[in-house]
């Protein structure tokens, strides 16, 4: 397996200038090293695909439809404004697991979605040796095959938020009403691998939020921020975790303050500087934001990502991207046992990636008020990992799997029993229908995972990260 950093970063994609027809090579594609943080560097400056527009001058990759139009879908009926013209939403990191699902479902409400992302979340496949359980399409033929099959277009910029000229470039182009910011890296483990892992988590992920914020200010004041948080910013405190803010008293006076934040590692706390940066700018120059603290989300399949294999999502197994239920469901299809951390104890929120994109459409169609910092969390269900360990097995058997389990000593510093209620009802009261853990759903995601197990690479199940055993020294992932 290929080292994972080095000091030169790729050209990775290039236009040509001789041709009116953008040329691009994917990120990472045939590349032995790549340094992640060459990617806010001038190479990925104002990387957009062209199709020249009267009322931008910056551009974009749209698609053309290449199906006839009988086998084309009939158009959604909307549940956008009503107003004049529908609203346009840029879906920051809309390649990736989230972020792709999200921008197709408000697409198909008859939203304006364009999707600005840099590519990187494939390229980390390639550096790790993983790749996910499903075969995904790239990005251009993604949108191309929803362009023909629904005849709704998504705009593809194609850069790193942290060069802030192409970002303010995206802006000015696209004009969003709203902004749903995934474009972060998303793995704690991945964060964990070492020094450079951990520089690259904070620098991409604050940098680029507070990019992010500027570019609201300076070109958009009354664009609505859609922040994708976590529940991990609380930790496990032995008392109720309140929706972002909590009432305290003490020595006789009141007061209403954020609520504290215990974050256990660093890209946790990475996304505690961006909740910070975001409150403040709401209060200073005011922003109207949304932070959505999501739990573990589970599951690959939504209405739009079923209706064509291109539009297939990915879905992660391995130990440094994949989430509880999904790593459980795919160990269960290739009959390796269950890999529970320590005591197994460990409780979270959770809920079914259809209730991701169904609560980010709830936060957009209710935005928040000018200097407004709203908290949401975004999850549906409570479980401990035991517990989901149980559900997997009982459903596997069901299906004729001989499911085990087996306790891994946990690489995390964590709490491995412990107290833990989360309020979630904001969402609710705003009209969020949960998709529940059920019986069918766990068949669905066993059967899925079964389908495609002569994928699953087993040498990726088992954890490699350490939590105490981070150092300085850049790690090589060896297959």
């Amino acid at each position: 397996m290929a080292h994972l950093l080095s000091a030169s970063c790729p050209s990775v994609i290039s236009l040509n200038s001789s041709s009116s027809k953008s040329s691009v090579k994917p990120f990472g594609l045939g590349q032995t090293f790549f340094n992640p943080q060459c990617l806010s560097r001038s190479s990925l400056k104002g990387l957009l695909f062209q199709e020249k527009k009267p009322r931008r001058t910056s551009s974009v990759f749209r698609a053309t439809a290449a199906v006839p139009l009988s086998q084309q879908a009939p158009p959604e009926t909307s549940t956008n404004d009503s107003s004049s013209k529908p609203k346009r939403v840029m879906v920051i990191g809309g390649d990736g697991y989230c972020g792709w699902a999200t921008a197709l479902h408000l697409s198909k409400k008859n939203y304006e979605v364009c999707i600005v992302d840099n590519l990187v979340r494939r390229l980390f496949d390639h550096q790790l040796g993983l790749e996910s359980l499903t075969p995904i399409a790239s990005i251009h033929d993604r949108i191309s095959r929803w362009k023909a099959l629904t005849g709704k277009s998504i705009e593809l910029y194609v850069g790193d938020i942290c060069d802030f000229e192409f970002l303010a470039e995206s802006f000015k182009s696209f004009e969003p009403d709203s902004v749903v910011h995934f474009g972060e890296q998303r793995s704690a483990p991945y964060s964990m691998i070492d020094r450079s892992r951990a520089v690259f988590t904070q620098h991409n992920n604050v940098i680029g939020t507070l990019n992010v914020l500027f570019a609201i200010k300076e070109f958009g004041e009354e664009c609505h921020l859609v922040k994708l948080g976590t529940m991990g910013e609380y930790g496990t405190p032995n008392i109720d975790i309140e929706e972002g803010f909590i009432t305290i008293t003490h020595n006789g006076r009141t007061d209403t303050l954020p609520y504290p934040k215990q974050a256990s590692s660093f890209y946790h706390l990475s996304k505690v500087h961006d909740s910070h940066n975001i409150a403040f700018t709401c209060k200073a120059w005011g922003i109207r934001a949304t932070d959505l603290n999501q739990g573990v989300v589970y599951g690959v399949k939504t209405d739009e990502t079923e209706m064509h294999e291109e539009l297939r999502n990915r879905l992660d197994y391995d130990a440094v991207f994949g989430t509880a239920l999904n790593r459980f469901c795919v160990q269960a299809a290739v009959g390796h046992p269950l890999t529970v951390y320590g005591k197994g104890g460990q409780t979270r929120g959770y809920l079914d990636i259809r209730d991701t994109v169904q609560c980010v459409e709830i936060a957009i169609a209710n935005p928040a008020k000018a200097g407004e910092f709203r908290v949401f969390n975004q999850f549906t269900e409570q479980f401990s990992v035991n517990e989901l360990a149980s559900l997997v097995t009982k459903a596997g058997l069901k299906l004729g799997l001989d499911v085990k389990k087996m306790t891994v000593p946990n690489p995390r510093v964590e709490a491995e029993e412990h107290y833990y209620n989360a309020k979630h009802t904001k969402l609710m009261d705003l009209g969020l229908e949960p998709h529940y853990m059920s019986e069918s759903l766990l068949d669905s995601l066993l059967n899925f995972a079964v389908q495609f197990k002569d994928r699953v690479d087993t040498k990726q199940i088992m954890p490699s990260v350490s939590w105490k055993k981070i150092g300085v020294k850049t790690k090589s992932m060896t297959s």
